[in-house]
């Protein structure tokens, strides 16, 4: 049977309908959170009878929502998936930079992603050392007092920071833990401008990590790579070239998105 019988035969047996529904659902990006019907008819062309049917069925079984504006909008629960899809394709293209980042430093480097106001680990290459720093993926990190979580939070609207500051607090986790918010937010404006940030025993004493956000253009800050080593092998010297490495490691990956 050649290709071309095999398609006919799989449309014989598909639903019109439910292919529809699923092309609506894969019409909204990280560019389109919001659509209307009017956007989504000139996309697909369909009539707007039936595209019409196939977003009031979809918003009576919790897929979508309609905001008062009349546009619609993935529910949270979608939303969170087509989140942790995007994030694992970041993970997949951020391997071979982690590898070659841990193994030019000997020391652990680690990648993160913001899952609506909660910072996760996704991933970690963690060195040898028996002396080291741990950064397990599905960690939650402190948006305040790590690197990552700092060089993702900076990036974000402000009311968004404030809602994610809230949702973990403030808490002191070493007596370096920023907890004053006036002097946290000037540390979020220090790294938008200097595009990387550190974690000076902030989240973990005897520990220091520089981390920063992978910005892709035109996208929102979403992630973040660092590297972490114990402060008893961290000099002047040698944190100027980790932060050349990793903030270059960043632009790296960024180009690929």
């Amino acid at each position: 049977m050649s290709r071309e019988d095999v398609a006919l035969s799989a449309d014989q047996y598909t639903s019109k309908a439910l292919t529809r529904a699923l092309d609506v659902l894969e019409c909204f990006s990280d560019e389109s959170t919001a659509l209307s019907l009017k956007e989504m008819r000139s996309r697909f062309g369909a009539p707007e009878s039936s595209l019409y049917r196939t977003l009031t069925t979809l918003v009576l079984r919790g897929y979508l929502v309609q905001g008062a504006d009349g546009a619609y909008r993935i529910c949270p629960r979608v939303l969170y998936g087509k989140v942790r899809e995007l994030a694992e394709l970041l993970r997949n293209v951020a391997r071979s930079h982690l590898e070659m980042l841990s193994a030019r430093f000997d020391e652990t480097a680690s990648l993160s992603y913001l899952f609506e106001d909660r910072i996760q680990v996704v991933d970690t290459v963690e060195t040898l050392h028996s002396m080291r720093l741990t950064n397990r993926p599905g960690r939650l990190l402190p948006p305040h007092c790590s690197s990552m979580g700092k060089s993702i939070t900076a990036f974000q609207s402000p009311e968004k920071i404030n809602r994610m500051l809230e949702v973990y607090g403030l808490v002191r986790r070493t007596p370096r833990t920023i907890t004053e918010r006036a002097a946290l937010l000037a540390e979020f404006a220090r790294i938008r401008n200097q595009g990387y940030a550190v974690d000076r025993e902030e989240a973990t004493e005897g520990g220091i990590c520089v981390g920063a956000p992978i910005c892709c253009e035109g996208k929102p800050v979403v992630a973040a790579l660092s590297l972490s080593l114990p402060l008893v092998r961290f000099n002047a010297e040698l944190e100027e070239a980790i932060v050349s490495a990793v903030t270059s490691t960043a632009s790296a990956i960024a180009s690929k998105q």
